[in-house]
C-alpha cells in the first residue's frame, strides 16, 4: 500500500486571495473573519491583530463611500509584507475643490488605519482606479517585522 505524503502547509509567500463583497454593513466583519482564517492557514498569526484592523478599516471606508453594490478586497503577501487593497466604485470628482473635500473626508475616515499602519512601519494611500469602470483604490502595506509587535 503506498504511503501518502502529508502536504506541506502553505507558505506565506503563496498567500494571494481576492474577495468580492456586497457593500453592506456586514461586509467589514466578513472581511475581518476571512482575513483571520487566511492568515492562520498561511502561518501569519503574528500579524493578525494589525492586519484584521487594517482590513476592517479599509472595508468599512469602501462600503461607506461606494455608490455601487460591491467592493473588492485583495490580500497578498510579498517580500515580507502583507498587502491589502480595497476597490470601491466611488469615482474621482472632476471639480478640484470637490475632489479635495472628498479626499479629506476619506482621509478622516481612515485615521485609525493611518495609526495602525504607522505603528507597523508600513505605508498606505488611496487614488483613482486605473482599470475600466473607475472608482477608488485604497491600499495598505504591513511589513511583517513591524506588524508582529503591533499588539504587544
Amino acid at each position: 500500500m503506498p504511503v501518502l505524503a502529508t502536504p506541506a502547509p502553505p507558505s506565506p509567500e503563496d498567500l494571494a486571495y481576492s474577495l468580492t463583497l456586497p457593500a453592506t454593513l456586514v461586509s467589514p466583519a466578513i472581511a475581518r473573519a476571512a482575513t483571520r482564517t487566511i492568515l492562520r492557514a498561511y502561518g501569519l498569526r503574528d500579524v493578525m491583530d494589525a492586519a484584521v484592523q487594517v482590513v476592517g478599516e479599509l472595508a468599512a471606508c469602501a462600503c461607506r463611500f461606494t455608490p455601487t453594490a460591491e467592493v473588492y478586497v485583495s490580500l497578498r503577501y510579498r517580500e515580507g509584507a502583507l498587502r491589502v487593497i480595497l476597490y470601491d466604485g466611488h469615482p474621482r470628482h472632476s471639480h478640484p475643490r470637490l475632489a479635495a473635500a472628498c479626499d479629506a473626508r476619506r482621509r478622516a475616515a481612515l485615521r485609525v488605519l493611518s495609526c495602525v499602519v504607522g505603528a507597523c512601519g508600513g505605508d498606505w494611500g488611496f487614488g483613482e482606479v486605473r482599470e475600466p469602470g473607475g472608482g477608488t483604490r485604497m491600499w495598505a502595506v504591513l511589513p511583517r517585522a513591524g506588524a508582529v509587535g503591533y499588539a504587544t
